[in-house]
């Protein structure tokens, strides 16, 4: 169908980013964009899609992803599709025979809890790739797991001290194991062969095909204008102007975290420079801490140790707090979008804390500041995002009962930090505005599995999970909550409210139609349904074969 065709979507439930529809609702749809919504009447003219009893709701829009490194990752040694040290030495085995003139083996995608304690080490892969050297992040790419190749060749021995920003996991001897944390990682990572132009074009476009398969139709990429080796801006920038780029996307520019505000007119000529099409540049990324598995998440009271003792770590703050509420007022002030990484209590606090600052000395505006992952809030601070204005930006997937969170985490939080963790719920009565991202590659990026974690707080293996008793079920969402976070409320904090992201007269045709009746679908069954088509401005862009 051509986008100038007139169309009537009938036969189906119609959620428009907030509320399911009364039964009967048609959308009307001419020139690509919504010219009526209401009840069943004459085609007049207009091409009937049949939804079948199916589900039409706003495309959905990813609010955290990093879809360029997930599309080169799939095109490398992509250990996403296994579970266990072995099978992981398999494929990366397999990988390197099939590619013997690659000078590196890169790819990443292994899960902390196939490992004691979350530590892979260096002899796994020495046993298999011995000859060259090997850099695989891990799924939160919080971490890397390397050979005794690539730690010599970064001149890393039991000697190096950690950096500031991370950590030379070690043996019992002091040896580097192969396992480098934050910060080291880079002390390999930046040997790596820089990734091609046209290498990341290309992944930018695999990447863009299996999110429009879900029915994925805008993101936020997390990250942009990385460093000069690993920056999908220019990915980006090509398929905007070639017109390849058919999602609508925001980047977030990275806040270079060992600087401070003498970076702020590069990233004021980047956001200028970086807008062609379908894509602009006009959020920034600060990552204030890291992840809880490996302790270096941000808390304000220190980690337990096995015993259920206080140790002396607390977590990493990798921006000065003292400092960020000078450097988030300045990116206020200048017109930028804050999108923050703050993973435990003390981030959360600090970004709060930042952006109460920004408020004062610039006042309230109209910028869409937002904190991703939030997988430990105080009770404290909960109402303090709708006094702020500050949008909770969820990963529903990881609110779920699986080694990663039974192993490595609940034990070193306690039973009280424990309850505290994805308050999703508690944060929506508070009057919190939500949107809604996956983090993939870290986790899948279907939005129909999230939505039936946060309804669920529980996801069976069938979609990946580990089944067993809802965690901390108090916290789940309704339905239509998570879809709104999925749909509207995500196009919101990308400054698109008015052009899409939910079903209303003037608005694009942005669609994701879903082959099951998800108002009335019975919850265990949300990540059973499937998105069948995929329309942006009025045309197909997927249709399930």
């Amino acid at each position: 169908m051509r986008a100038d065709d007139e169309l009537l979507f009938r036969n189906g439930t119609i959620f428009d980013g907030s509320r399911f529809l009364p039964a009967g609702t048609t959308v009307r749809v001419r020139q690509g964009k919504i010219s009526q919504v209401g009840p069943p009447g004459p085609a007049r003219g207009a091409a009937s899609v049949d939804l079948d009893g199916g589900t039409l709701l706003p495309g959905f829009t990813d609010a955290h992803l990093h879809p360029v490194f997930a599309g080169d990752q799939l095109r490398r040694c992509d250990l996403q599709a296994a579970s266990t040290a072995p099978e992981y030495a398999a494929l990366v085995a397999a990988y390197a025979g099939d590619h013997p003139d690659e000078e590196w083996i890169t790819g990443g995608g292994w899960a902390m809890d196939a490992f004691p304690r979350g530590i892979p080490t260096r002899e796994l892969l020495d046993a298999v790739v011995p000859d060259r050297p090997v850099f695989l992040p891990n799924r939160d790419g919080h971490g890397a797991w390397v050979n005794s190749k690539a730690l010599t060749l970064a001149g890393i021995d039991r000697l190096t001290p950690d950096p500031s920003d991370g950590r030379i996991e070690r043996d019992a001897g002091g040896e580097p194991s192969g396992m480098l944390q934050e910060g080291a990682a880079w002390l390999v990572e930046r040997l790596l062969p820089p990734v091609s132009e046209e290498d990341w074009y290309q992944a930018l476009l695999a990447a863009q095909d299996y999110l429009l398969s879900l029915g994925i139709t805008g993101w936020q990429d997390a990250i942009v204008s990385y460093d000069d080796a690993a920056d999908p801006l220019g990915a980006y920038l090509r398929a905007a102007r070639a017109g390849t780029l058919r999602a609508s996307v925001v980047g977030a520019l990275w806040w270079d975290r060992n600087r401070g505000l003498d970076q702020l007119p590069e990233l004021v000529e980047r956001r200028s420079s970086g807008q062609a099409g379908r894509f602009r540049a006009t959020s920034v990324k600060m990552m204030l801490d890291g992840v809880a598995e490996n302790h270096t998440a941000a808390m304000l009271e220190p980690y337990l140790d096995g015993d259920g003792c206080a140790t002396g770590q607390s977590g990493l703050d990798f921006i000065d707090p003292d400092e960020l509420p000078r450097f988030v007022t300045a990116l206020d002030r200048e017109g930028f979008q804050v999108h923050f990484h703050a993973l435990g209590d003390r981030a959360v606090r600090n970004a709060l804390d930042a952006l109460a600052a920004a408020r004062q000395a610039n006042g309230p505006g109209p910028l869409r500041h937002h904190l991703a992952h939030l997988q430990v809030v105080h009770p404290g601070d909960i109402s303090r995002f709708a006094r702020l204005s500050a949008t909770a930006n969820i990963q529903p997937l990881w609110a779920i009962h699986e080694p990663q969170m039974d192993e490595l985490t609940i034990p070193f939080l306690g039973e009280r930090r424990s309850g505290w963790q994805y308050p999703f719920r508690s944060l929506y009565d508070a009057g919190a505005s939500l949107c809604a991202g996956s983090d993939w590659p870290v986790s899948s990026p279907n939005p129909l599995w999230g939505a039936h974690v946060a309804v669920n707080r529980s996801l069976p293996a069938l979609a990946g999970g580990h089944g067993g008793d809802p965690f901390l079920p108090g916290q789940a969402l309704g339905l239509a909550a998570v879809l709104a976070a999925y749909t509207s409320g995500s196009a919101r904090v990308n400054g698109l409210d008015g052009v899409t992201g939910s079903i209303g007269e003037g608005l694009d045709a942005d669609f994701a139609i879903v082959n099951a009746d998800l108002a009335h679908l019975p919850a265990e069954e949300i990540c059973q349904a499937a998105v069948v088509q995929t329309w942006i401005q009025g045309r197909i862009v997927y249709e399930q074969q």
